[in-house]
């Protein structure tokens, strides 16, 4: 990305994006074969991530699409979602401890990314991001 002239932080946000797709990967696939692919266009960059086979994850948060508000969901968590929760006395602090470990990642994700979204087929999913 650096030889393609990208600014450094959005070459260290993509390292961050892949690494963490990646990771979703490994962690969430049958299969062996991974393929990582980064597109470029004017004034952005595509994170692709691509795994063979798949196994079952239920409860995988879904992307956000910036350009279109949606409802809130309301499940067991109510509207908000099991996400962060304020500390007691803290300003603005919130626990980390207070999320699940899975779909840390892909709230990182999402925070970091201006888009991004999944396919997934018979043969594999494609996770993708827009840095």
């Amino acid at each position: 990305m650096r030889s393609w002239g990208e600014p450094d932080e959005r070459v260290e946000t993509a390292a961050l994006v892949v690494t963490e797709l990646v990771a979703n990967a490994v962690e969430h696939t049958a299969g062996r074969r991974i393929r990582c692919r980064l597109l470029r266009t004017s004034g952005r960059v595509r994170v692709c991530v691509w795994n063979r086979g798949r196994l079952h994850s239920p409860g995988l948060p879904g992307p956000r699409d910036p350009e279109r508000p949606s409802a809130p969901e309301v499940g067991p968590y109510g509207a908000e979602g099991p996400g962060p929760v304020a500390l007691d006395g803290a300003e603005d602090g919130f626990s980390l401890a207070s999320v699940g470990e899975d779909g840390r990642g892909l709230m990182l994700v999402d925070a970091l990314a201006t888009r991004w979204g999944t396919r997934t087929s018979v043969s594999g999913r494609l996770v993708w991001a827009d840095v």
